[in-house]
């Protein structure tokens, strides 16, 4: 729930091995993150290191230094741009007056915001318990100030303030009721691939304009706004392709570079729905200066999640805004502007040709008693040519079917 009142908050960054460019967007990406969590960023504190300080992740100079400010400016929160250890954030908290949180938990606080449905709410209590659960050993510290980020949102004090063992407990019950909700989509997707249809998944990195793209392209209402992970729950919509064939599509949630593993692992399944797809659409925001690893970000992702082997198609979004040192990667890409009809009739004639390859041709002699085979093959293929031929009462169809589509049976039957 958003805060009434914004909470302060010193940003603060340590530059190892990155360049200063991929450090400074680094940056910018956790200002963003603070501000989707209705935080305001007062200041930020830089420093250049070898690697983190093990203890308190900077120099002992730079603390004092983050002290003072903290001090003068009267922080609420220090957000830290990588993960901290136990140790550190104990040594840290220790040091420092006010909240101090990582990337990590700014992220799960987010999703901890956004999380509509009870899949995803259950998933982001699961990250947010696995990623607490070492930082409560043994610290001795005010639980009240380890709340879940900003406004203290998240698994909430009076769960955290209990033993380990009931958080323990609290896991492995949300476990059981994701495995039931598994079960649940596992079912209904059994029940999609007997009435077989081309899948595609949009993917991306958060932000790049995929809610936006899928609104306008479905017939569909996915919340879309300019804020990092304006969607977190799976929503899959038909989406008519030129030839009049019905293709299903499902916008998922953003990635991100150094995605908490909690929630790699807890988001896994709202995936699942990519996995099973036949083309992925992997948006792109090409007017961001860092789109290049945002797009590295997003491949490296999808090799960790093993759904790099579906075919893909980079679609690099924004055109109309289109960053001057912009040059799009190999391969089968598409530049376009979500708002332009045009550039979307194209992108779906560009997703129908897609189809068309991973299809089979077929040629056959439909009986006119056929009129149901007739409807599927309509409806359920991608039909290129129908003519009745009068002289032996039937109909001859051209056109193009998935692999695996139950109506092949058929096709054999009264293929030419």
């Amino acid at each position: 729930m958003p805060i009434s009142q914004k909470e302060t908050a010193i940003l603060v960054g340590s530059q190892t091995d990155e360049t200063d460019r991929h450090f400074q967007y680094s940056m910018e990406e956790l200002a963003s993150l603070t501000a989707t969590a209705q935080g305001e960023v007062v200041t930020r504190l830089t420093q250049k290191q070898v690697k983190h300080h093990p203890a308190t992740y900077i120099g002992k100079g730079k603390l004092e230094e983050l002290q003072a400010l903290e001090e003068e400016l009267e922080s609420d929160l220090i957000i830290f741009n990588d993960e901290l250890s136990p140790s550190q954030l104990r040594n840290l908290q220790e040091q420092l007056k006010g909240r101090v949180i990582d990337r990590t938990q700014l992220i799960l606080d987010i999703f901890a915001q956004r999380a509509k449905s009870k899949e995803g709410q259950l998933q982001v209590e699961l990250a947010q318990l696995q990623y607490l659960l070492p930082r409560l050993a043994g610290q001795g510290i005010a639980l009240s100030r380890l709340g879940g980020g900003i406004g203290t949102r998240g698994p909430g004090e009076t769960k955290l303030e209990s033993d380990r063992r009931h958080i323990r407990r609290r896991i492995d019950e949300i476990k059981k009721q994701l495995n039931i909700i598994v079960e649940h989509r596992e079912r209904y997707r059994e029940r999609r691939k007997r009435n077989r249809a081309f899948q595609i998944a949009i993917v991306g990195y958060t932000n790049a304009g995929k809610s936006t793209l899928f609104n306008r392209i479905s017939t569909a209402d996915s919340y879309e706004e300019d804020k990092l992970f304006a969607t977190l729950d799976p929503m899959t919509r038909k989406l008519v392709l030129p030839s009049g064939y019905s293709a299903i599509i499902t916008d998922t949630v953003g990635f991100i570079q150094e995605l908490p593993t909690a929630l790699i692992a807890a988001f896994r399944s709202t995936l699942e729905e990519a996995r099973e797809a036949d083309l992925l659409l992997h948006v792109v925001d090409s007017s961001n200066p860092d789109y290049e690893n945002h797009e590295q970000t997003v491949q490296q992702l999808l090799k960790e999640l093993e759904i790099d082997h579906v075919p893909q198609l980079t679609v690099y979004n924004k055109a109309d805004q289109i960053h001057h040192e912009f040059v799009p990667s190999a391969g089968d890409v598409f530049i376009m502007s979500a708002f332009k009809e045009e550039d979307r009739q194209q992108l779906k004639k560009k997703i129908e040709a897609q189809a068309v390859a991973s299809m089979e041709f077929y040629h056959m002699l439909v009986p006119s008693t056929e009129g149901r085979l007739l409807s599927v093959l309509k409806t359920e293929t991608i039909m290129r040519e129908l003519v009745f031929l009068e002289e032996k009462d039937a109909y001859m169809c051209k056109g193009y079917v998935l692999k695996d589509h139950p109506v092949l049976g058929a096709v054999k039957l009264y293929g030419i």
